[in-house]
C-alpha cells in the first residue's frame, strides 16, 4: 500500500488549489491508474484540505513524481514551483494508519470533522464504480469507514461544531460580532453551503439570502431554512445590502474580483463587509483583502477560531488512536486469512 498526498499541514491554499481535482479530473486520474500495469488498486480523495492518492502498487516506479506528473497532465498545467516539498508519502502500516486517522478526523483542519468520513466514503464509491478496487482495498476501505464511525459514536472527537462551515460561522462572529441582527448571503447550495445555512438558521440570523447556480435547489434549501433565494444576476445589489457573505461554490475561477467589490464598497459608503471564502479552489480574489472596510478570510485562516475550541475533542485523541491500533490488528488478521485462503471473502461493502 502506498499513499501520495498533500494537505493543509504541508501546503497553503494557493498550492492545494493547484492540485485540487474536481469530479471529472478524479475520474480521469482513476482511469489512468486503473490502466497502469503497476497499479493493482486505487482510490482518490480530493477535498478542500487534502488531495491524496491511495494505491496498491506492484512496482516502485509508481512513486510521488509519477503521481505529480499525472495530476499535471490531467489538469493541463505546469507547476512553476517544486511541488515535492509539499508532498508526503506513506507505505504499508504507516499508510494504513494515516488512512484511519483521516477517516476519524484526526488529520482534519477541524479536529474530529464529521464531513471527512462522508468524503472518504464518496471516494471509495467512486473508485468502486470505476472497478478500481479489488479484494485488498475492499477490506481496507470497509475497515476505514467502520473505524471512522466507531470514533464518532464512541468518543467525543466530534463534540460540538465539527465542520469547515461551523468554523466559518465562528470566524464571521469573531469579525462581525453577534449574527442575530445581521444579514447574510450564502453563495453555493452544496454540502458546505447547506451546513452553513443550518448553523445560521439555528443562530437566529435576521435575514439569510441563498444564491446557487441551480435556482430550484436554492429555492428548496432557502424554504427549509427560512432564507430568501436570490439570483447571481443580483449579486451586486445583495452584497451592497448584507453584512456577511459566505462563499462555498467551487467554481474554477474567481466569482468575486477586486473591481466588483471596489464598486460595491463605494455603494456601501464605508459599511464593513465580511467575506468568508470556504471554496476550493478559492472563488474570491485574495487581493480583495487590501480594500478598506473589507474583512476576507479563507479556509487557511479558520485555524484562528478552531484552535480555541478544541480542548474537549483533544481529550478523545488517545481513545481514537487506541481504536485505530485495534483496527490495524484486525486488518492484519483479515489479510493473513485472505493470503492463506484466497478463495474466501472477508469484506462487506461499506454502508
Amino acid at each position: 500500500m502506498f499513499i501520495v498526498g498533500l494537505s493543509h499541514k504541508t501546503a497553503p491554499i494557493e498550492i492545494r488549489e493547484k492540485f485540487y481535482l474536481n469530479p471529472l479530473q478524479q475520474d480521469l486520474l482513476l482511469s489512468e491508474l486503473k490502466n497502469h500495469p503497476l497499479v493493482a488498486e486505487a482510490f482518490v480523495l480530493s477535498t478542500c484540505n487534502r488531495i491524496e492518492v491511495y494505491l496498491k502498487r506492484t512496482g516502485p516506479a509508481v512513486d510521488s513524481s509519477f503521481i505529480i506528473s499525472l495530476i499535471a497532465k490531467i489538469k493541463k498545467i505546469n507547476f512553476d514551483f517544486n511541488p515535492t516539498s509539499h508532498i508526503y508519502t506513506y507505505e504499508n502500516t504507516q499508510a494504513l494508519d494515516h488512512l484511519l486517522r483521516v477517516a476519524c478526523g484526526l488529520e482534519s483542519l477541524v479536529l474530529g470533522e464529521k464531513q471527512i468520513l462522508g468524503q472518504v466514503k464518496g471516494a471509495i464509491e467512486r473508485a468502486r464504480e470505476f472497478g478500481a478496487l479489488s479484494r485488498y482495498f475492499n477490506i481496507l476501505t470497509n475497515l476505514a469507514v467502520r473505524t471512522g464511525k466507531k470514533a464518532q459514536h464512541e468518543t467525543v472527537i466530534a463534540h460540538g461544531g465539527s465542520s469547515i462551515s461551523w468554523a466559518a460561522i465562528e470566524m464571521a462572529q469573531k469579525a462581525a460580532g453577534n449574527l442575530q441582527d445581521k444579514s447574510v448571503v450564502v453563495i453555493g447550495a452544496g454540502k458546505m453551503g447547506e451546513i452553513a445555512l443550518n448553523h445560521l438558521h439555528d443562530l437566529g440570523v435576521k435575514k439569510i439570502f441563498l444564491m446557487n447556480r441551480t435556482g430550484e435547489k436554492a429555492e428548496h434549501l432557502a424554504s427549509r431554512y427560512n432564507g430568501i433565494p436570490a439570483s447571481f444576476w443580483n449579486i451586486k445589489e445583495i452584497l451592497s445590502e448584507v453584512d456577511i457573505c459566505f462563499c462555498a461554490v467551487g467554481a474554477p475561477h474567481y466569482i468575486l474580483d477586486k473591481e466588483k467589490i471596489t464598486n460595491i464598497m463605494e455603494i456601501r459608503q464605508g459599511r464593513k463587509l465580511v467575506l468568508i471564502d470556504i471554496s476550493m479552489p478559492r472563488n474570491i480574489d485574495p487581493e480583495i483583502k487590501t480594500l478598506p472596510g473589507v474583512h476576507l478570510s479563507s479556509i487557511d485562516d479558520l485555524h484562528e477560531v478552531v484552535d480555541s475550541s478544541m480542548k474537549k475533542r483533544e481529550s478523545a485523541i488517545q481513545e481514537v488512536e487506541a481504536i485505530i491500533r485495534q483496527k490495524i490488528l484486525e486488518f492484519d488478521d483479515k489479510i493473513s486469512k485472505l493470503e492463506n485462503n484466497p478463495n474466501s471473502d472477508f469484506f462487506t461493502v461499506p454502508a
